[in-house]
């Protein structure tokens, strides 16, 4: 005896069960499909698909945030069917989902032909808003929103209004709308027909719109146009804001239109006199005026002379001695000056003006003060490889060079003895008002003691201050250092100093030695060489005693005496010491 065998049904045969009784072209679970509402309940729809169960979709879902009615009974409806059947054996049904299914299609389609989309603004989420587009949600950036910065959205808000599709990514569900390519696509239309009505040099009525730091934008009836802030009027506006404010009726030139960008340039100085007209008839080279100073920029001050005419004050026409200094420090904005004027030139609209042409040259003023070779004190402003440079009354500075800080020590030796700030006294020795240079001296206020001078009676034995500064000539020194190789001595009676070598210190080899010397002691010496050319002096007390000795020999040595040497040069320094 046979028996059949049974087994329990899989879910593949349930399929195919319905698959019998529907047929293969039945919608199942993730798709749309078609039903009808047999029920009401509370704020659910109770939807007969077809299927052994029915399923349940909330009210709100058909209302499409409140645009569409709700069904009623009876009324056949499109819903997503999600699952079959759910733990209470219901299907899982959603109208929301079915009209997403149905919005992506026609969204793509309207994507493919670059058509606008009807959406509605919603929710305001972070970098934007959302947008519902018949059920298909999509993203609306802030940047998108509007042609200009939105401040207020809330009259946008649950509003239909067309968009247009940006991007889409159907795996991702991404929509990405704008609402500003809508409105510049129709805004170019209408900019397209009013330009085409306009034309350049003719006078329109506009009202202000915006105002910015470079111009302002007037609305010409649907477009903007550009009223830069060069012109707005004749005279410097450093901002539109000085002459005009928002809501403004101002009658204005069309300057330029560019058809291609629709791009209008506007004017209102146009519609004025050129007060450049005839400038030469008003202003002329050298004539000195007033006026006030409007703006300060790196390289001078611009200063409004009437109304209109402005002129230029080059930084290096600002002052006299304030060289390298912004114009910011020498004058300042609203200021009135006196200036003089340098150039016209009508063709580049442009004058040039000179502030300190209208001040005493000060270099000729020190000039008159000051005359050549007389005596004038100042402050070392400052120390170079070349010289010191002095600063003296009038605000000028003086310069010392090398070579005339001392007579007799090299000026960069010299220029040790000096420091940033001490007070000096200087002789002038020339001023060059043209080349703005005064030539000072510190060594011209004491004698050259190389120059040539009376040197009394030659021949004299006996020394003297000051000397008999020529060679052979015989001088007093001070001793002023004790080295082991000689001394360092200063010419009595001037400034000269030179060093006396150690075997030049006695004609006795015995007596040749430093030490018998002291800082202060005065010796005389014979000068052995004196260049006045090369400056250089040098004296020896050795020459000096063979000088005398041979005088003494000369004078007290003759063979009738009988006298001995040392008779004869003892006479020869008592001589010496009866004369000094």
């Amino acid at each position: 005896m046979s028996r059949t065998q049974t087994h329990a049904p899989s879910r593949e045969d349930f399929a195919a069960l319905l698959s019998e009784t529907y047929g293969d072209d039945e919608a199942f679970e993730g798709s749309v499909v078609k039903g009808r509402v047999v029920a009401i309940e509370k704020d659910m729809a109770v939807i007969d698909v077809g299927l052994k169960t029915e399923g349940r979709v909330a009210l709100k879902e058909f209302t499409n945030h409140g645009r569409d009615p709700a069904p009623g009974l009876g009324d056949e409806v499109e819903v997503y069917l999600e699952r079959i059947e759910n733990a209470l054996g219901e299907a899982v049904l959603s109208r929301d989902k079915a009209r997403r299914e149905e919005s992506w299609v026609k969204l793509e389609q309207a994507f493919e032909k670059n058509e606008k989309v009807e959406g509605v603004i919603f929710n305001q989420v972070k970098g934007g808003f959302t947008v519902d587009l018949d059920g298909a949600v999509a993203f609306l950036p802030r940047s998108q929103v509007d042609i200009r910065p939105v401040r207020d959205v809330a009259p946008l808000m649950n509003v239909p209004q067309p968009f247009q599709i940006l991007k889409m990514d159907r795996r991702r569900g991404n929509i990405v709308v704008s609402r500003r390519t809508v409105l510049e696509e129709s805004r170019a239309e209408q900019r397209h027909e009013i330009v085409a009505n306009l034309a350049e040099g003719q006078v329109v009525d506009g009202t202000v719109k915006n105002l910015t730091d470079y111009g302002a934008f007037v609305d010409l009836g649907g477009i903007d146009g550009l009223l830069h802030v060069t012109d707005i009027a004749w005279r410097r506006v450093n901002h539109p804001g000085e002459v005009l404010t928002i809501g403004q009726q101002v009658k204005v030139r069309i300057i330029k239109i560019n058809h291609e960008t629709h791009r209008i340039s506007l004017g209102m100085k146009q519609l004025q006199e050129d007060p450049w007209s005839n400038i030469e008839t008003r202003y002329s080279v050298n004539q000195k005026l007033r006026g006030r100073v409007t703006n300060i920029a790196d390289y001078g001050a611009f200063v409004e002379l009437e109304p209109g005419i402005e002129g230029l004050i080059h930084v290096s026409e600002m002052s006299w001695t304030k060289k390298n200094v912004h114009p910011g420090k020498i004058v300042s904005t609203s200021q009135e000056v006196e200036v003089q004027v340098l150039e016209v030139d009508s063709a580049k609209r442009r004058i040039s003006l000179g502030l300190k042409q209208t001040l005493q040259n000060p270099w000729e003023g020190f000039l008159e003060r000051h005359p050549i070779g007389s005596t004038v004190e100042g402050e070392v402003k400052n120390k170079t490889e070349f010289g010191l440079f002095i600063g003296l009354d009038g605000d000028v500075d003086g310069m010392v060079h090398l070579s005339d800080l001392d007579w007799t020590r090299p000026g960069e030796q010299a220029i040790e003895d000096y420091k940033k700030g001490d007070r000096v006294s200087a002789k002038v020795l020339d001023v060059d008002v043209e080349k703005e240079r005064i030539a000072i001296g510190i060594k011209q206020l004491a004698s050259d003691p190389f120059a040539a001078r009376k040197t009394g009676e030659e021949g004299a034995a006996g020394a003297t201050e000051g000397g008999d500064l020529r060679k052979g000539g015989v001088v007093t020194c001070e001793v002023l250092e004790v080295k082991d190789g000689g001394l360092e001595v200063k010419i009595a009676g001037t400034d000269l100093t030179t060093f006396i070598k150690r075997n030049e210190l006695a004609r006795d080899r015995g007596d040749q030695r430093p030490e018998r010397f002291s800082v202060g002691e005065k010796v005389d010496a014979r000068i052995v060489q004196f260049d006045r050319r090369a400056r250089k002096v040098a004296v020896s007390i050795k020459a000096l005693e063979v000088a005398e000795e041979k005088e003494a020999i000369a004078q007290y040595g003759s063979a009738d005496s009988g006298a001995s040497l040392g008779d004869i040069l003892g006479a020869a320094l008592k001589a010496r010491e009866q004369k000094k």
